[in-house]
């Protein structure tokens, strides 16, 4: 009989806890058991999967017991507070918050990059954040023909890249515009609908929110490559789901479009979308629910004989999160790290 597993979503009743539960049933997991945890006020809910009702659980040490895998997306203070609890129980977790990312003894993982890393875990797998995947993606297939040497990308992100909540704020306040009323911000710092700011993730000394710097540093990391010259300018745009980034790369000598191009169309995970006479290329409403990050607009750069430029979306909450995760997933059950729930059982 095929090996199953017992699973854990820590953070279930979120926007990507959610999502994980329908990959899950989707993609078919070999799962035998799924277990839903969350706070104390989401105790006692109820969420449908496989046809069933499943009672969401309050977290807490003994809630791990058993558990062959963690799919952890509560946030970064909840991961540190119960990640190391779950691998101590013998569950390998996978963790969709920054709690870990930078830790070197903790692989940061793209399965189209670099899957090999998976090898190397103690127990936690992170996943990187959702604008260095959709970015990654799109720049690994180019990288391996042709190192690239320095990333300019500006991104446009949607309200799902703060949750469930924010992208209910953003329904609000656009309506509450529509009818002639104020729109004020609970969730976000500043209105959203019909406007856009910059990422109000906390700032440094040289003036990078920290968004823009997990872009910087999490691409070093996947890629192999700390010294890899990034800059990025992170933007909260009123989308409710899908992010996009116009992406300049330099190379070392001219990159042919037409490679570029080739390369991306055969590139795993990657659409290329483009339609030239119809100034038609990806956009959010597009790539809202869909697997593959989409990418176009490839050009070469007028201003740099070595640039190539493109423009890309992709869902946050999809490849962004919870389908990079459960890929991972996927990645350990085929190279038969995780612990069988029917080995334990005996």
């Amino acid at each position: 009989m095929p090996q199953t597993y017992r699973v854990a979503i820590l953070g279930a009743t979120g926007a990507v806890g959610t999502e994980l539960m329908e990959l899950l049933d989707r993609r078919d997991f070999p799962l035998n058991d799924l277990k839903l945890l969350a706070s104390e006020r989401s105790a006692g809910r109820t969420l449908p999967f496989k046809g069933k009702k499943l009672t969401v659980e309050a977290v807490s040490k003994a809630a791990f017991k058993d558990i062959d895998l963690v799919l952890a997306s509560a946030g970064g203070s909840t991961s540190k507070a119960w990640a190391r609890t779950a691998v101590e129980a013998g569950a390998v977790v996978i963790d969709n918050s920054s709690a870990f990312r930078m830790d070197p003894s903790v692989p940061l993982v793209v399965p189209e990059i670099n899957p090999d890393a998976i090898a190397t875990h103690n127990g936690i797998i992170a996943n990187p954040n959702c604008t260095t995947i959709l970015m990654g993606m799109a720049v690994w297939p180019l990288h391996q023909e042709r190192p690239v040497r320095r990333i300019v990308v500006s991104t446009y992100q949607s309200a799902s890249g703060a949750g469930a909540r924010a992208m209910e704020e953003l329904r609000v306040q656009a309506g509450a515009i529509l009818e002639g009323k104020e729109a004020i911000p609970d969730i976000l710092p500043h209105p959203l609908a019909f406007n856009l700011f910059p990422h109000n993730s906390p700032i440094d000394e040289a003036g990078y929110c920290q968004e823009e710097m997990k872009m910087v540093n999490e691409t070093r990391k996947i890629f192999g490559d700390p010294d890899l010259k990034i800059t990025a300018t992170c933007v909260r745009v009123p989308v409710l789901r899908a992010h996009s980034e116009a992406v300049n790369l330099e190379f070392d000598e001219p990159f042919p479009v037409d490679r570029a191009r080739e390369l991306l169309k055969s590139a795993p995970g990657v659409k290329v979308v483009e339609d030239w006479q119809k100034n038609y290329f990806p956009m959010p409403i597009d790539a809202t629910g869909k697997d593959d990050v989409l990418v176009g607009r490839i050009r070469r750069d007028l201003s740099n004989p070595q640039g190539l430029e493109l423009w890309l979306s992709g869902d946050q909450i999809r490849k962004g999160a919870a389908l990079n995760a459960v890929q991972i997933a996927e990645l350990l059950v085929t190279q038969k790290l995780l612990r069988s729930a029917a080995a334990m059982a005996s």
